[in-house]
């Protein structure tokens, strides 16, 4: 088994060794505005190689829920990646979470992950251990140690998704639902403000897929943390009715 990280794990560590983000967290913390929206973009530009979005002009508000939709390659992966401190915001104004993207600090990244949780399409399980420890290692990356406090907390977010029963299984046991809700669980034991999910539904049966939109709903409306869910999954948009943000054209509409 290849000893690379998985991508979960870049962007838990971001090359930033666990005694470094502790030594983040005994820093004052940066002041933050509660009522101040989740995603902020003013006449930005967002590049990634040759895809650039300009002129970008976008408000997403605490509690909401929104889609993204877009073709391959109208830039919606350059929209994430510059909300998660991946790209750099090129020119323009951008805040998330707090967090002003211009000119973020490296040693600031970890701090704005921490208030976000990512739901990838492959799901991003670590085959080596089991779904207790998969989510144990989110906790134990951004500093958590204490057994109690961990698995309280790993158990809620699974008794969240109905995976408690689940806790011993490795992933390569479980069905693509199964991992999925799995990967829902590491994305809000942190408890977020804000989860994007990346195509979620992209490798499950339309049932199974029906299954994980509404608990992503039911957790945006129970805890108020805002989603955003990259899909070409009309059907389920037209389902489950809500915000639509759409990429095209170089733009964001």
């Amino acid at each position: 088994m290849s000893n690379e990280p998985n991508t979960i794990e870049k962007l838990i560590i971001n090359d930033d060794s666990i005694t470094q983000i502790q030594e983040i967290q005994k820093e004052p913390k940066l002041e933050e505005e509660t009522s101040a929206p989740i995603i902020k973009f003013t006449d930005a530009t967002l590049s990634h190689g040759k895809m650039v979005l300009t002129n970008v002009n976008l408000t997403v508000e605490e509690g909401e829920f929104a889609y993204i939709i877009g073709k391959t390659g109208t830039g919606k992966s350059t929209l994430l990646k510059t909300i998660y401190a991946d790209l750099p915001l090129k020119s323009g104004e951008g805040e998330v979470c707090g967090f002003s993207l211009k000119n973020i600090k490296k040693k600031n990244i970890p701090l704005l992950r921490r208030k976000l949780g990512i739901v990838f399409q492959d799901f991003q399980l670590l085959q080596d251990r089991n779904i207790f420890d998969n989510i144990v290692f989110v906790l134990k990356s951004i500093g958590i140690n204490d057994k109690e406090e961990i698995r309280t907390r790993v158990i809620a977010a699974l008794e969240e998704v109905g995976m408690a029963s689940k806790e011993n299984e490795m992933p390569y046991s479980l069905s693509e639902g199964e991992m999925q809700r799995v990967a829902i669980a590491r994305a809000i034991v942190n408890h977020p403000k804000l989860i994007i999910a990346d195509e979620p539904t992209g490798n499950l049966d339309p049932i199974t897929s029906e299954e994980i939109v509404n608990l992503l709903m039911k957790i945006n409306k129970e805890y108020k943390t805002t989603i955003l869910m990259v899909t070409h999954d009309y059907l389920v948009i037209e389902k489950f009715r809500s915000r639509v943000i759409c990429c095209e054209d170089g733009k964001v509409i």
